[in-house]
């Protein structure tokens, strides 16, 4: 039987969830709460439990900016790039599909703010038209078929290969571009691989011709985020907190493929119904 989840008590009358086990019940951090202020020593803290060079960040601003007030988003990258060596997020243009170019200075990730603002400090992006990863620090894929977005060889499957570490913070529910690739590896019946053919600005002079492979679902697709998670904690490979009403997730790649691997398995359909 699953223990619930040690309570740390604290000054500011909040609790930290650490790995939340609550037996029969939804993960407490995938309800909705108001956020309410947060002590920059308690992210820390959390912060300071994972020792890992590389971190992959889904952020909602809005939440850390209720919980700290300032700036979210200078005050966040401030506090990963103190942990972590390189700090990794999504650089999505799925515009693409239609207007076939993508620059990788100039085109603004489609989803977020933070991805948006981290875009203007990332010192190196992939070269996937679609779903590129933005990257502040060393960490790069020389060896990656960067136009394959989620085949075996793919930049994604380099984060699997390397169980990189996933942070959610401030986010509504598990959040994970993972979630694609498994579904590509698994060859679910619902994703249609496709291809968009286009053009590739490195800088403002050099281009190249590109065709990216990708992914169209063939019906209105919804991801089952609460069961996912829900999962993960069964198999112990999430670790939840919660400071005040923010939600912060960590669990690591290939730890999701191995979870949801064999539900997929037994139900094509498993990650959306």
């Amino acid at each position: 039987m699953r223990t619930k989840a040690q309570v740390y008590a604290n000054t500011a009358n909040y609790f930290l969830r650490s790995k939340l086990r609550q037996s029969g019940s939804d993960l407490p951090l995938l309800g909705g709460k108001d956020v309410g202020s947060v002590r920059e020593r308690d992210l820390d803290s959390i912060l300071s439990r994972y020792d890992d060079d590389v971190v992959f960040v889904h952020a909602g601003l809005s939440d850390i900016n209720s919980a700290f007030g300032g700036d979210p988003y200078e005050l966040l990258t401030s506090k990963l790039g103190e942990q972590f060596e390189s700090v990794l997020a999504p650089g999505f243009t799925p515009s693409f599909r239609s207007s076939g170019i993508y620059h990788k200075k100039y085109s603004r990730p489609e989803y977020g703010t933070f991805s948006r603002l981290f875009a203007a400090d990332a010192e190196y992006r992939t070269d996937d038209a679609i779903h590129s990863i933005l990257v502040r620090g060393d960490y790069r894929f020389p060896d990656c078929d960067h136009h394959d977005s989620f085949g075996g060889d793919s930049c994604w499957s380099k984060l699997d290969d390397e169980n990189v570490l996933y942070m959610n913070i401030g986010t509504p529910w598990i959040v994970s571009t993972q979630h694609h690739y498994i579904e590509h590896q698994a060859d679910v019946p619902y994703v249609e691989r496709t291809t968009h053919d286009g053009v590739m600005y490195r800088d403002d002079t050099e281009f190249t011709d590109v065709t990216q492979k990708n992914y169209r679902y063939d019906q209105p697709s919804k991801r089952s985020a609460t069961k996912i998670a829900k999962l993960l904690e069964e198999k112990d490979a999430i670790d939840a907190y919660d400071l005040n009403g923010l939600k912060l997730l960590f669990f690591r790649a290939a730890d999701l493929r191995r979870a949801l691997m064999p539900k997929i398995k037994a139900d094509p359909y498993y990650l959306i119904t």
